[in-house]
């Protein structure tokens, strides 16, 4: 959930996708500028922040890199609870990864279970696009965006080891959430209006039946 304190906005972002996507890589490079070279299994769960300005806003992305998919159930449904964005990530030059995204995609949303999941934002990044300068590359562009236009989402192809579209993956990421978060704000408000309104009303039925 996107709370705002005396610093920042919290936004509460999950990475999910298949091992060796490069999911920690592209979260330790945009937030610290820096990956491990060794590909280290990632057990449980762990996170990392960045503050930024989106316009007049500055807001502090709190990223969850989460273990692949068994581990990954196992974390449970309140370890989901106040999520405001999921960026789905798969290997531009593995296929099972892509195709694997359907999968991420509905458990995700089982496991956060939203009032409105068509309306949760979630961001498709192809990743590891430098590798081989692109000739192990068997997921193209046009068919990922494709997928990612079927479904609803936005989709950015990167390079975690070359720091190329990190920034705007991550940037797009707040602005979703701000935006699910302000969509999210306005329904509370009109549910709480029409609760109050029901009140009203059955308090004035009961007043009217007393007399």
């Amino acid at each position: 959930m996107m709370n705002s304190n005396s610093e920042a906005a919290l936004i509460k972002v999950f990475v999910q996708g298949d091992n060796g996507v490069g999911k920690t890589s592209l979260i330790n490079q945009y937030v610290n500028k820096r990956i491990n070279s060794r590909y280290i299994l990632t057990i449980g769960a762990d996170y990392a922040s960045r503050k930024l300005q989106i316009d007049d806003k500055l807001v502090c992305l709190q990223i969850w890199d989460t273990p692949g998919h068994e581990s990954c159930q196992s974390l449970g449904k309140g370890f989901y609870k106040g999520a405001d964005c999921c960026v789905l990530v798969y290997d531009v030059s593995v296929m099972k990864s892509f195709e694997s995204l359907k999968t991420w995609h509905l458990d995700f949303l089982q496991q956060l279970d939203p009032a409105e999941p068509e309306a949760f934002p979630f961001i498709v990044v192809g990743n590891k696009v430098d590798v081989d300068r692109g000739q192990s590359r068997v997921v193209t562009e046009e068919s990922a965006r494709e997928w990612c236009k079927w479904n609803g989402m936005l989709h950015f192809e990167t390079s975690a080891k070359y720091d190329i579209n990190l920034d705007e993956a991550f940037f797009c990421v707040a602005q979703e959430a701000i935006k699910f978060a302000a969509v999210k704000s306005d329904q509370d408000s009109v549910r709480g209006w029409e609760s109050e309104s029901e009140s009203e009303s059955e308090s004035g039925s009961e007043s009217e039946q007393s007399e």
